[in-house]
């Protein structure tokens, strides 16, 4: 079945993508000559005047508003028909007809109609190409409008007001005509007089900018929000029947679990992938979930989602064996991101020169009063983890939880009870803070049976030093008595780079990319993961990204910035949208019964 499923696929190919590129390119065309024609009086008496007055828009004595006007909807419209946005296939055929009897009743023009039926055919002739549904909304594109398009109304507003000077009477300061745009938005009178009738058009044009700016504002702030992903009871329940079974593969499986995220199956349902959509980009974390035989439907129906809204797909950190299934059924591109470091319980010691370092600082820490427990979530008792979830997120030093691809986002929730804590203490009541002896923590999700993954690393601030270095020794010396047979730590953005680059005969290039991934560092910490991964020996796992185009190697970094919680784009606290309530959880069995029997 996988033949003549890849075959059809093929046969199908992909749609064309030339039409509503043209289409969008000439909007951007038209739009310019349009804010061009509204603004400079010596355009509109240029040999361009022949072609700009007879595109839609140009109409009667009200030219320089009406330009401005669809000038501004026209580039607002052009990235909506690029991305095949139905509702701006159909905000465009619903526009050129009226621009069409404008340019006939007005100025009895026939080009003037013949133009915009011309593209309102095309438009007709290609509908099945606009077929991409409406993106995720929210508050955050009204307030987002709002700065673009003010910011973008009173530069174009200093432009027209000092764009007549030989109308313009006296010589007004940039105060002044600053304060004469910012009056001419909201339909006033500004301080600035010009002969004949310019003043009108100037005021038109002001006018014209004010009202597109609360028009655009007031639609996004006020049009039907769309709900962000969100991981139901079912999707969880017939995820985590896949991690039962293949689990055991991707360390990163568990992370798919986060309820932020929205999933897709294969039709077999036997694979899946979750993602989250970020800026327009549809990001997927870690490999598919369930049988790898599974995975090209598990794909197909992500592209086929990412296509249906003209989302950019991508996937962050998908193993070696992931990224060769991406690129083969999508025809996508992969780029190595950095490396996994994986900790074989069976070959880590504490002897030996390489582990110096480590093990002196661990005796060290051990000297000063510390000690370690390691513990599986399910073997804690409801009050103790209610201290160490509310420890964890008050020695958060962000606002934000951080983490996408190699976080779960949560703590000692029910359904978790695998997973495993290592938290370490010191029992002097000198040292006893707000959450008594607790000074750090480790939380580790399942990987497989015999396997965990390093999800978050907290600790107290007035801590000593090396409580992370500490904690990690504790979980691995008890790794053997809880079954556990290897032990993911954290991933190294372009470790091979970094390890390379300071290597002798290293060349100038790679030396270069070293020197700025360790200027980078004072932000992101790529070079402190790295050399705190390697002082436990793993072994490295390459990670990659796979993506459609270099092209959008910079959008895809800034979602996943935003989506890894780098970059904050959240609303002010008092404008954002309440989460919905997390699904309560039930600590013990008794208090799941008691709970399934309400």
């Amino acid at each position: 079945m996988g033949v003549p499923g890849r075959m059809m696929r093929v046969l199908r190919g992909p749609r064309p993508e030339a039409v509503p590129t043209l289409i969008a390119r000439a909007c951007i065309l038209v739009g310019l000559l349009d804010v061009c024609a509204g603004v400079f009086p010596r355009f509109r008496h240029s040999r361009m005047h022949t072609l700009a007055e007879v595109l839609p828009g140009m109409l009667g004595p009200f030219a320089a508003a009406l330009a401005l006007s669809s000038g501004v909807l026209l580039l607002l419209l052009a990235h909506g028909l690029r991305r095949r946005k139905r509702r701006a296939w159909r905000a465009a055929v619903v526009l050129l007809p009226f621009g069409a009897c404008a340019q006939f009743a007005y100025r009895h023009s026939l080009v003037g109609v013949v133009i915009p039926l011309v593209l309102l055919w095309l438009l007709a002739k290609h509908r099945e190409q606009f077929d991409a549904l409406p993106d995720p909304r929210s508050r955050w594109r009204a307030l987002a409008n709002f700065v673009v398009m003010g910011a973008g109304s009173i530069l174009i507003g200093l432009t027209i007001v000092s764009a007549h000077p030989h109308r313009l009477q006296g010589d007004p300061s940039l105060a002044d005509r600053l304060q004469h745009v910012l009056y001419g938005l909201f339909g006033i009178d500004g301080p600035l007089e010009y002969a004949g009738r310019t003043s009108y058009t100037v005021a038109f044009s002001l006018g014209a900018l004010g009202m597109l700016t609360t028009l655009t504002t007031v639609y996004f702030a006020f049009r039907p929000e769309h709900p962000a992903a969100r991981l139901t009871e079912d999707d969880e329940t017939r995820l985590r029947a896949l991690l039962a079974q293949h689990g055991a593969r991707d360390s990163l499986g568990h992370f798919a679990l986060r309820r932020d995220k929205g999933v897709v199956f294969s039709p077999s349902g036997k694979a899946a992938v979750c993602y989250r959509v970020v800026s327009g980009v549809m990001l997927a974390g870690g490999d598919p979930i369930g049988d790898v035989e599974a995975w090209p439907g598990a794909i197909e129906r992500f592209m086929d989602e990412a296509r249906a809204h003209s989302w950019t797909p991508a996937v962050m950190g998908c193993s070696e064996t992931g990224g060769e299934v991406w690129t083969r059924e999508t025809g996508l591109d992969a780029l190595e991101l950095g490396d996994e470091a994986v900790v074989d319980v069976a070959d880590f010691s504490l002897t030996g020169r390489a582990m110096r370092n480590v093990r002196q600082m661990v005796k060290r820490i051990e000297r000063l009063g510390y000690e370690t427990r390691v513990r599986r979530v399910r073997d804690l008792a409801p009050a103790e983890l209610d201290r160490i979830r509310r420890a964890a997120d008050d020695w958060r030093g962000t606002d934000t939880e951080r983490g996408f691809s190699m976080a779960l986002g949560r703590i000692g929730d029910a359904a978790d009870g695998e997973c495993l804590i290592a938290t370490a203490h010191k029992s002097e009541a000198s040292e006893a803070g707000p959450y008594g002896d607790l000074k750090a923590v480790l939380h580790f999700v399942p990987w497989g049976g015999t396997g965990v993954s390093l999800d978050l690393m907290r600790r107290d601030r007035s801590a000593d030093p090396g409580m992370n270095e500490l904690l990690i020794v504790a979980a691995l010396q008890a790794a053997p008595q809880l079954g556990i047979e290897r032990v993911s730590l954290n991933f190294a953005m372009f470790r091979s780079a970094l390890a390379r680059g300071e290597k002798i005969g290293a060349g100038p290039v790679l030396r270069a990319w070293r020197g700025l991934l360790v200027f980078l560092s004072r932000w992101f910490q790529i070079e402190s993961l790295y050399r705190f991964n390697a002082k436990f020996r793993p072994r490295w796992e390459p990670r990659f990204v796979v993506y459609r185009s270099s092209k959008d190697l910079p959008r895809i970094g800034w979602a996943a910035l935003q989506a890894e919680g780098f970059v904050n784009m959240r609303m002010p606290g008092v404008l954002r949208r309440r989460a919905p309530e997390p699904r309560p959880c039930a600590h013990t069995h008794q208090e799941r019964e008691e709970a399934h029997a309400a």
